[in-house]
């Protein structure tokens, strides 16, 4: 990957392509986001308390098997730069779901602003994580909500190897819409790559308009070795 800054190779992403993904399934791989070295740097800060606000152990809860860390405020330079410049790219789009939902379109451009509409409403812890699986850990099927104001779409960004840290624990999306049977989408990953999905629900062009979908995502058991992930969400948190 050359070195270029982070918001020439968020433009350099195939954005018609994942746009046309997100429009007709709800998720969009994006190839390349991170480089090996990132996301080493990244994997190593598991083992550190001081970059994070709290740790959950998903069996405690009922939401699975395995364990994640939410990062604290200042957040690591590179997480913050990504979720920034993703954030500008993302934002009409999230808008224009808005619209098709018949909610306010009123994103706005600047990722500081929507941080400050959260802050304003009470959600102010950063909703960043670092994941890690072991062998035999998953993660229920969920969403990450997390107070009143919610950004309509997020991504998780793949930090191991597959094949060769970890076997299984792959990523899936279910799509349950009106009167009919949910469909589930598993997106394979290779290190370094990341996949955005909606959050809570989407827009679906019908035959009478647009109508919505839930969507709901996890991982599936990880049959060997260890995997790491980090999920960026745009919105922060109540509490």
């Amino acid at each position: 990957m050359p070195s270029t800054t982070i918001d020439e190779r968020v433009a350099s992403l195939p954005w018609p392509d994942i746009e046309a993904d997100l429009a007709s399934r709800g998720c969009a791989g994006t190839g390349a986001l991170f480089t090996p070295s990132e996301c080493a740097a990244l994997a190593a800060l598991y083992d550190h308390d001081a970059p994070f606000r709290s740790r959950v152990v998903m069996q405690r809860h009922g939401f699975g098997q395995g364990e994640y860390k939410y990062f604290a405020y200042p957040l690591p330079p590179l997480v913050a730069n990504w979720r920034g410049a993703l954030y500008e790219r993302l934002a009409p789009l999230a808008n224009a779901w808005a619209a098709a939902m018949g909610q306010p379109a009123d994103y706005p451009r600047k990722h500081a602003d929507y941080l400050k509409r959260c802050h304003a409403a009470g959600q102010l812890r950063p909703t960043p994580l670092l994941l890690r699986y072991g062998e035999g850990d998953y993660n229920c099927l969920h969403q990450d909500l997390y107070g009143e104001l919610q950004f309509p779409l997020q991504l998780t960004v793949l930090l191991s190897r597959p094949g060769d840290d970890f076997s299984g624990g792959e990523f899936v999306l279910t799509e349950q819409r009106p009167r009919m049977q949910s469909r589930a989408e598993v997106v394979p990953l290779a290190q370094g790559e990341a996949v955005i999905f909606a959050v809570n629900q989407r827009p679906v062009s019908g035959t009478r308009g647009s109508y919505r979908v839930t969507m709901r995502h996890g991982v599936s058991r990880v049959r060997m070795g260890r995997r790491q992930t980090l999920g960026i969400i745009f919105h922060d948190a109540a509490g």
